[in-house]
């Protein structure tokens, strides 16, 4: 039998007096470009739900999801920049 246990820092994780740190801040920011093009490419990909895409639509889907993937990668690249390998290894 697996008993469910709680654990208080996970229910009380977000209470309303408990304030993000300044690296989890920081994380945001740094990852903040990369949410708003994911914003932008699902407010296009809604547009097109209910109806057949135009070649408009298609050029800004493609617009939308090339924005995406630049912001991953740049994210990705800024990311394994600023991680050190042990050892002195590049």
């Amino acid at each position: 039998m697996n008993h469910v246990v709680t654990l208080q820092d996970a229910v009380t994780a977000f209470a309303d007096w408990k304030e993000p740190t300044s690296a989890e801040l920081d994380a945001i920011e740094q990852e903040m470009p990369l949410i708003l093009a994911d914003v932008d490419l699902l407010d296009v990909q809604i547009v097109t739900l209910d109806r057949t895409p135009t070649e408009l639509d298609e050029r800004r889907l493609r617009r939308a999801r090339r924005r995406a993937l630049a912001e991953r990668t740049a994210l990705a690249n800024r990311t394994a920049a600023t991680v050190s390998l042990p050892g002195g290894a590049a």
